[in-house]
């Protein structure tokens, strides 16, 4: 945002009690990884109280949502991106496997069982609950805005094309 004068605000450093007035001047990076954290962290919270992980929704999302049954490499290369590194995916794959969440086909697709297929839609129900508390008093237009303002953010930095708005 530019100050009335035209001129680029001047980098504030980060403060959790700036004022309105004053939020054109703060980083960024400061506050989208305030952002990241709690509601990360609220996320993982409510998911371990009914004995699960982001990951392991991540990996029953993954498995469920195609028109094939996808390898095991298939969803450790589309999610490691997302993990604490290399070797989570592996793991929670093979956690699910022994919880008999999860169960492999004779060419080695993965599938979900009934209890997996349980465990997804209480994950998303619970998802979706900590959605709405996360957008709580903020619209969807608004919601929307302000993805698109960090969209934007990310193209600028990275030199990218934005897709049509």
């Amino acid at each position: 945002m530019k100050p009335s004068n035209g001129s680029i605000a001047d980098q504030a450093p980060a403060d959790p009690t700036a004022t309105d007035d004053v939020l054109a001047s703060q980083p960024i990076g400061y506050w989208a990884g305030l952002v990241h954290e709690a509601v990360t962290r609220r996320l993982r919270d409510a998911m371990a109280r009914i004995d699960a992980t982001q990951p392991q929704y991540w990996v029953l999302n993954r498995v469920s949502g195609g028109p094939t049954a996808p390898s095991r490499e298939e969803v450790v290369t589309q999610l490691t991106p997302l993990a604490a590194g290399q070797h989570e995916i592996p793991r929670v794959i093979d956690q699910l496997l022994h919880r008999g969440w999860l169960r492999t086909d004779a060419g080695q697709a993965l599938h979900l069982t009934d209890a997996g297929e349980s465990a997804r839609l209480r994950l998303r129900s619970l998802a979706t609950e900590l959605r709405a508390e996360v957008h709580q008093g903020i619209g969807d237009e608004e919601y929307a805005a302000a993805l698109k303002v960090l969209r934007t953010m990310i193209a600028n930095i990275e030199g990218q094309a934005l897709p049509s708005r």
